[in-house]
């Protein structure tokens, strides 16, 4: 006998997954709880784990399909000597295979889109779903439910699929989501179908043309130069980048973004830092100029805690955050991800330095779990590994603010006694959101992340 094999819903805000590739092939052998398939929902890759022992059937979804949470991916059999004892002796028929699942083909428009930055789709929960690798609880035995909605219609039967942004701006112009027609795979609501449902209800109560502005721009059809179509070439938008744009048109929609600049004089810095990884050579360890900026950071969040907090739309409060998790932007041959050092006030540089460099290579080896990237209270990006001068870092929603950290350049300044000396210098870039913090606030955050930075001895007695 066959039994399904469903994607379970890995997060209450995972509406799909996609996947990425096949652990076992048909017909081989599957053991209780052996991974069968990797899953990508958002920026997380996890193993899929079979609920059943047998024979891999048929596989329902293609590597590269992107698949909605309590679809069917695979047909599990039993194996021949446990259909036997079951049946007494006799051989059970396989059950139908149901439709295999299709691979997307729509491009994702932005609007469906999650950040510049980062991570994931704002107020995104740990895995709570086990048997996946760090998960708590393992998967149901049994089949769960299949809704099966058009594309062109949204979901009939319980929760209505749609990405977080559409969630929230439905709830924000007093919508019922269940009434939007989604245009996402599987019916999913985007935050464009909310703004075309609101211009359709505008342009019925009138008798003139639909409302121009946000709320009644229809979607941007791309089109391609007469006689240079077959210098193109289309690629879904799926997997992180799809998870990076999704972001990006959450931190766009939700904060009020603004930038306030400022340089720190590294030159003692630069001189520490060189006199430590001297000292942990023999070690093998050696620092880079983060774990400095993250302790500064910290000082600076605990005198201004302003820009350590999240504004909850659904409720009217500022978050006002007693905890220090710094999101750090790194960036991956697959996109930006952006993992979370947890408890960075408890931490010295050296032990700083160590999850800085543990965090990077499970990013860029795509190994992170769920609760390494989510629960930023505030992030840094540094542009400067790159050699970027400068920038506007897009807000890591739901933080109030993100920190950019420059190329440290050597250039001439003019010193206390007026003598023309070399430096080296870096630009800080902080882009905050102006709703919860003035910039008044922000430009004296920066100060005192400079004063830490220039005088570096003081971040060591920090701890």
């Amino acid at each position: 006998m066959s039994k399904q094999l469903l994607l379970p819903e890995l997060a209450e805000s995972v509406v799909e997954g996609e996947i990425l590739r096949w652990l076992v092939q048909e017909g081989e052998p599957v053991a209780l709880e052996q991974p069968v398939c990797e899953v990508m929902t958002d920026k997380v890759t996890v193993e899929l784990p079979s609920p059943y022992a047998g024979i891999l059937e048929k596989q329902l979804a293609p590597e590269g399909a992107v698949v909605a949470v309590h679809s069917p991916i695979a047909l599990i059999s039993e194996a021949p000597e446990q259909s036997a004892e079951a049946g007494g002796g006799e051989e059970t028929p396989p059950a139908a295979a149901p439709e295999p699942v299709p691979q997307a083909q729509e491009v994702a428009a932005p609007e469906e889109a999650d950040t510049s930055l980062f991570k994931v789709a704002p107020h995104q929960e740990d895995l709570k779903v086990n048997g996946l690798r760090g998960s708590e609880r393992t998967l149901p035995a049994g089949p769960m439910p299949v809704a099966d909605p058009s594309p062109a219609d949204p979901a009939p039967i319980g929760r209505v699929l749609a990405v977080p942004a559409a969630r929230q701006l439905a709830r924000e112009l007093g919508l019922d989501i269940a009434q939007v027609r989604g245009s996402g795979p599987n019916g999913r609501v985007r935050p464009l179908d909310v703004h075309q449902h609101v211009s359709e209800q505008s342009a019925r109560s009138t008798s003139g043309p639909a409302p121009t502005g946000i709320l009644g721009v229809p979607p941007v059809a791309y089109r391609t130069p007469k006689g240079y179509e077959h210098l193109e070439t289309r690629v879904p938008l799926r997997g992180m980048r799809r998870a990076i744009s999704t972001q990006m048109q959450a931190s766009h929609l939700y904060t009020v973004r603004t930038l306030t600049v400022d340089e720190a004089n590294l030159t003692a810095l630069v001189g520490l830092r060189h006199r430590l990884n001297a000292a942990l050579e023999d070690s093998g360890q050696k620092l880079s100029y983060l774990p400095f900026i993250f302790k500064a950071v910290v000082a600076a969040l605990k005198k201004h805690p302003s820009l350590n907090t999240s504004l909850d739309e659904a409720t009217g409060e500022v978050v006002q955050k007693g905890y220090y998790h710094l999101g750090m932007a790194v960036t991956t041959d697959v996109g930006l991800t952006v993992p979370v050092i947890r408890d960075a006030d408890r931490k010295g540089v050296v032990e700083l330095g160590q999850e800085v460099g543990m965090l990077a290579g499970k990013a860029r080896t795509n190994t992170l779990t769920p609760g390494e990237l989510t629960g930023s209270s505030f992030s840094v990006t540094n542009i400067g590994s790159v050699g970027a001068l400068f920038s506007f870092p897009i807000i890591n929603v739901p933080d109030a603010a993100i920190l950019g950290v420059h190329s440290i350049v050597k250039r001439p300044i003019v010193n206390a006694q007026d003598q023309i000396v070399a430096a080296h210098m870096m630009y800080l870039s902080l882009s905050f959101d102006h709703r919860l913090v003035d910039g008044a606030e922000a430009a004296r955050f920066c100060k005192e992340v400079i004063r830490l930075l220039e005088a570096p001895e003081l971040l060591l007695a920090l701890g």
